[in-house]
């Protein structure tokens, strides 16, 4: 039998003022320095149509992590110099890439046991670079949006504990990001 899943997702889109400027400067901004940056509309996807994706796609993956089947997550849509700046930072890896996912699972053994019977169950951040997405879209022939989505999808997986250190489990997980695209609607092509 299907549980019926919750989640609530906050979508941010953003840009340093000053592009040059990475994204993980944000970090040490006040509150006081809101002006300094410039809030774009880096996706068509709204953050509605967003949360019902994240909804439709835990429904579909039952996962057990919260006892009252309630979860919360973070989407980042950032450009190609936001993305290389965190994966410079986390990953060592000075260069853009098209997803970067930072599970909170590991926090899951620091709450009390009644705190998971209250509280939504976080996740954790996917953050995505739109600039990578509109390319992969345009080589792969499909329209931006299905390419985030596609990313997304790949973001929650690991949020939720996947891994692809090899052909077999990378290929166990692309087969499961198509069955996610298909419960909203979506079709995409990757080898």
């Amino acid at each position: 039998m299907l549980r019926s899943i919750a989640v609530d997702v906050s979508v941010q889109r953003w840009l340093t003022a000053e592009i040059a400027t990475p994204i993980a400067a944000l970090d040490d901004l006040g509150d006081d320095d809101a002006s300094a940056l410039s809030v774009l509309p880096l996706s068509d996807v709204a953050d509605d149509l967003w949360e019902s994706w994240f909804t439709q796609w835990l429904g579909y993956l039952q996962p057990t992590l919260s006892p009252i089947h309630q979860y919360e997550l973070s989407l980042g849509l950032t450009d190609d110099a936001g993305i290389r700046a965190l994966n410079s930072d986390y990953r060592q890896r000075d260069q853009p890439t098209d997803v970067l996912s930072f599970a909170a699972l590991e926090s899951l053994h620091t709450l009390p046991p009644e705190a998971l019977e209250e509280i939504p169950l976080s996740l954790g951040d996917i953050i995505i670079s739109v600039e990578t997405a509109q390319r992969q879209a345009t080589e792969r022939s499909h329209d931006p949006a299905t390419e985030l989505a596609w990313l997304a999808t790949h973001g929650l997986l690991h949020l939720l504990g996947w891994d692809h250190p090899d052909e077999a489990s990378l290929s166990r997980m692309l087969q499961q990001q198509h069955a996610l695209l298909q419960t909203v609607g979506l079709f995409i092509q990757y080898e």
